[in-house]
């Protein structure tokens, strides 16, 4: 079955009952029980809800995994992933990381008596030197977010399978139509659905996949003693959005494509990150564990005065937080995505005073390039 018709029809979308052509939304939190002593699938939407469970499937089939979980959030499902971790274990991720990542690990794990490692996520090599006898998951994030920064998912998983390590892949930047974690050797898969799945920034919303029982029994106990569930709006919400996902990642693609060779011409613009540029590092491994280049990218101006002209003076991206919608959104990563971690910290990943982060989304791709000239202009 090929994309858009998986997308159409590989997972829960007619009611079962009346034949509707969505899943209603079941907008309850308790559910009635024929006969008190036999448990007839949903009690409280805490522990599961039909319009979620479809949305489970649907993440569960988009990244051929066999389990599929829900949550409240991006961050939900992170932490819900994170917290497989014990009081002395060790975690071994990429310092190219999520702020919000990065901010939950210095808040919870390192309290809870976790031990970090941060590595280069572009060096094979680094993630074995980092193994210790405690270390029991490796993170990854490729393309990294904001500087799209390149793992080599199938080498990093091979080397935390000979060592009996846990791999864990947020796959939000490439979506499940571009990127397979876990047919590279990744063990959970987790999406920021907020943004491409979605795609219309109306929802928050957090999904994570796996094809291992007893992962997924885990963390279905945290989705239900930690709260953090989808609830049954955003639910529908989100299998709403996912039908046309194909279509306009395919534009919002082909958008990124397009404008990540201008900025590298202007003169005002120093460097532009975007993995479909040839001269982008790790572009080969990139587009051997990837279908495309995605739709995000960024680059660097040369002063903060210019980076003030840009958002003020451009019409067709909204300025925002977030990323993956239909419309394009420009992001600022030293104050928005990358607020939460210490200006230290944030100038040694490469995230600077004058990064730009731009999500192409479906407009015209000549309007955008006329927005952003007159804008840097």
């Amino acid at each position: 079955m090929k994309i858009n018709t998986k997308l159409l029809h590989d997972y829960p979308m007619i009611d079962p009952v009346t034949g509707a052509s969505s899943i209603p939304k079941y907008q309850a939190s308790t559910f009635h029980q024929q006969d008190v002593f036999t448990h007839t699938g949903f009690s409280y939407t805490r522990f599961g809800n039909p319009t979620v469970e479809a949305a489970e499937k649907c993440i569960a089939s988009l990244e051929d995994a066999t389990f599929g979980l829900a949550f409240s959030s991006g961050m939900a499902a992170i932490n819900a992933v994170l917290f497989l971790l014990s009081k002395g274990d060790h975690l071994v991720l990429g310092k190219n990381i999520y702020g919000g990542t990065f901010h939950s690990i210095h808040l919870f794990l390192s309290r809870f008596g976790i031990d970090c490692t941060f590595v280069d996520e572009t060096d094979n090599g680094s993630w074995e030197k980092a193994i210790k006898k405690e270390t029991k998951m490796f993170y990854i994030e490729t393309p990294s977010n904001p500087l799209l920064t390149i793992t080599d998912i199938k080498k990093v998983a091979e080397t935390a399978r000979k060592h009996g390590i846990l791999t864990v892949s947020d796959n939000t930047f490439m979506s499940p139509l571009s990127q397979h974690p876990l047919s590279l050797g990744v063990d959970i898969v987790i999406h920021s659905a907020t943004k491409f799945i979605n795609g219309h920034s109306d929802v928050v919303a957090g999904l994570v996949a796996t094809n291992q029982e007893a992962i997924y029994k885990k963390l279905k106990e945290h989705q239900i003693a930690l709260g953090g569930i989808l609830g049954p709006e955003d639910a529908w919400l989100l299998l709403r959005g996912v039908k046309t996902m194909g279509l306009r990642m395919e534009k919002s693609i082909k958008n990124a494509s397009k404008i990540a060779t201008f900025p590298s011409e202007h003169t005002k613009v120093k460097k532009v990150y975007y993995p479909g540029l040839a001269q982008h590092p790790g572009y080969q491994v990139h587009h051997q564990q990837c279908e495309n280049s995605g739709a995000i990218l960024s680059f660097e101006l040369e002063t903060v005065d210019q980076i003030q002209s840009l958002f003020t003076n451009c019409r067709l991206p909204i300025v925002a937080v977030s990323l993956g919608g239909v419309e394009s959104i420009l992001s600022y990563p030293w104050a928005m995505s990358h607020a939460s971690m210490p200006e230290e910290e944030r100038l040694k990943m490469g995230v600077t005073e004058t990064l730009v982060r731009l999500s192409c989304g479906i407009e015209d791709e000549e309007d955008l390039l006329n927005d952003l000239t007159r804008a840097l202009g």
